[in-house]
């Protein structure tokens, strides 16, 4: 079998985003419907995006656990569960979401188109969790002034920090995301002077550059965030986004992380909420606040495609004797690590 095509999970970073987190309804019909979108979303990715050829439009379609055993059971990708709170200092929320659409562009009203023609094929079968509209900041900054994702490895660097491999061969192709919406004071942040903002962040401000270790606080953002196994620095690909309502006085971040294991990126956080070691926590979370919370497991491209076409196989080749009273469920690939996409186009019965 020729390797899975990853979804875009380490495609360029854009100018405009859309992050879209619904939970699926519990009505059996509406599992029909989004199997169908499984199938379709690359179709009105072609759609959309054929407008503006030099929009760079993409889209990242990844599910929770709950939704994963509700629709595939097993097997599993093996490090997907719900994502877990954590307490310490400050609190990391854990929010609803069985599926995340990650829409990015260069330009806004081409993530809008393919956001509503997403929840246009949707309908009445999911309920939205969230939904936020992110942009990119001057150059590349956040709300609170500074650089953010500056350490992002690019090219085949992003791949390997993105895409699994070996380690989960049934997976292969696949990533982890996991999302948060933060809050932030600004008007409590802007009263601190630059300096010292520059040691909760560990960069300069104006510049971007690293403040040397000497000066740099064990406690600053950066120093918490930096993850080091074996020797090596264990990287994920982030894409945050600013957004804001200025009418309501409302400003944060969306942060997205993507890794080939979610373990890296909980564990940054669990440096961030609680600290390294315990108390010496991230100086940021004082006037950040994190207002949601969810991780997701992202099928390749081929596994997306191959939920509708399983489905649709499955229906024509009839029920088996065995299952007539069991209502259809997708099947996952099988533990040998294949994606079994052969056997359903050569034989729709043949599993």
């Amino acid at each position: 079998m020729p390797p899975a095509v990853p979804q875009p999970v380490a495609a360029q970073l854009t100018r405009a985003a859309i992050f879209l987190v619904v939970t699926i309804k519990s009505e059996p019909e509406c599992d029909a419907i989004v199997r169908g979108l499984c199938g379709d979303l690359a179709a009105l990715l072609r759609a959309v995006g054929f407008r503006d050829l030099e929009g760079r439009l993409s889209c990242v379609m990844g599910f929770g656990s709950d939704a994963w055993d509700r629709w595939f059971g097993t097997p599993k990708p093996k490090d997907l569960h719900p994502f877990r709170e954590i307490r310490g200092q400050h609190h990391a929320v854990a929010t609803p979401g069985d599926i995340l659409f990650h829409i990015r562009s260069r330009r806004m009203d081409l993530c809008f188109e393919l956001a509503t023609q997403i929840m246009a094929r949707l309908g009445g079968a999911v309920a939205t969790s969230d939904e936020v509209q992110g942009f990119k900041y001057f150059d590349n900054r956040d709300l609170i002034g500074f650089v953010d994702g500056t350490e992002n490895p690019v090219d085949q660097a992003a791949v390997e920090a993105t895409v699994i491999g070996a380690e989960d061969a049934a997976f292969a192709g696949g990533s982890y995301v996991i999302v948060q919406k933060y809050l932030h004071d600004l008007n409590r942040w802007n009263e601190l002077p630059v300096e010292m903002q520059e040691k909760i962040i560990g960069r300069t401000k104006l510049s971007d550059i690293e403040l040397d270790d000497a000066v740099k606080p064990t406690s600053a953002h950066s120093a918490l965030t930096t993850i080091v196994e074996n020797g090596e620095e264990l990287k994920i690909v982030r894409d945050n986004m600013p957004f804001g309502d200025a009418g309501k006085g409302e400003f944060g971040t969306y942060f997205i992380g993507y890794a080939r294991s979610p373990q890296r990126i909980e564990q940054m956080l669990v440096n961030m909420f609680v600290g390294r070691p315990p108390g010496n926590y991230d100086r940021l979370l004082d006037f950040s606040r994190a207002v949601t919370g969810t991780l997701f497991f992202v099928p390749s491209a081929t596994l997306l495609e191959d939920v509708a076409t399983r489905e649709a196989a499955a229906s024509a080749a009839g029920p088996s004797p065995n299952d007539i009273d069991d209502a259809p469920k997708p099947k996952m690939p099988p533990s040998d690590g294949s994606l079994g996409i052969g056997s359903l186009k050569g034989d729709a019965g043949h599993e």
